[in-house]
């Protein structure tokens, strides 16, 4: 550190104690740029929501070759909790896994107990049939927190939780165990083609569509739940006519609606009810569990 610019060590060290958990990374929490970063801002989701600051290296190359001399680290992206380095992203993978991460955080250290897990004959078959030739790999189960889902052969860490159904082992992190409780994973054959189904009881339920006389049903019994409305389109268009009561869907509205209860039902409009279902299919992703699309969108609602 000592062939550092203080100037840019003072930059450094300012973001540091901007906030008591922040990442310099590759991109943003919204958009990572790296496979690594995305990694991490995901764990980080996991324990803190969005309650930690990041930086993104990619905009200043002074803070991108700076903090590696600051931290004496040679990789983005890099963790600090209390102005203190904590690593990267393979280190905190392994003290998320294990719980001292959590520890770290004050937080209730993880349960590791694996999930409960069904699975039918037909598709343990076709996956013992796919791992014949797996060699030292294993079968991992991934699940994000927007309910993706993907089986994968790769070598553990010796971190993972292992939920065992009969002489199958799937090695899952901590975040899959929690999101994996009671899926049911099953096999089927369709005119497409066939694979694995996995039915999964923890995923937010899909977006449901309203019409334009529902919704005005909606508003007429005003009762405590009335939804929110976001319409989806440019400002101009919003601007010559739009729902009553409904709220542009620019950056201000999405943070409102990311403080929001899950529970609070969240209507989203677009002109005929197509760009809105891509708003609403985001958010449900994101665990909110009364979402609605307006069919026909505004266009409906006129008429």
């Amino acid at each position: 550190m000592s062939n550092m610019d203080q100037s840019i060590k003072q930059k450094i060290e300012k973001l540091i104690q901007s906030d008591k958990v922040f990442l310099f990374m590759k991109g943003n929490p919204q958009t990572p740029m790296c496979g690594f970063s995305g990694n991490t801002v995901k764990m980080l989701k996991d324990l803190l929501g969005d309650d930690y600051g990041t930086f993104n290296v990619l905009e200043d190359n002074d803070i991108r070759e700076g903090i590696k001399l600051y931290s004496d680290w040679p990789t983005i992206p890099q963790l600090y909790i209390n102005q203190e380095f904590v690593g990267g992203n393979d280190i905190i993978s392994e003290m998320f896994n294990t719980g001292e991460l959590h520890e770290l955080l004050d937080l209730k250290k993880p349960d590791r107990t694996p999930p409960h897990m069904t699975i039918s004959n037909e598709a343990l078959a076709h996956i013992k049939e796919g791992m014949k030739d797996a060699g030292n790999h294993k079968l991992f189960l991934s699940i994000d927190d927007e309910f993706n889902t993907r089986f994968s052969l790769d070598t553990p860490k010796g971190y993972e939780v292992v939920a065992k159904i009969g002489d199958l082992a799937i090695y899952m992190d901590i975040g899959t165990a929690e999101r994996a409780q009671n899926i049911e994973i099953s096999w089927l054959e369709e005119l497409q083609g066939s694979g694995l189904r996995i039915k999964n009881p923890n995923e937010p339920p899909a977006v449901q569509e309203l019409t334009a006389a529902e919704l005005q049903d909606w508003f007429d019994t005003k009762t405590a739940d009335n939804p929110r409305i976001y319409d989806v389109r440019a400002e101009d268009k919003v601007a010559e006519g739009t729902l009553p009561g409904a709220q542009r869907l620019d950056k201000q509205a999405i943070e409102q609606i990311e403080s929001l209860d899950k529970s609070t039902p969240l209507v989203f409009l677009c002109q005929v009810g197509q760009s809105s279902m891509a708003a609403a299919e985001y958010f449900r992703k994101k665990g909110f569990t009364k979402v609605f699309n307006l069919s026909g969108g505004y266009d409906a609602w006129n008429d």
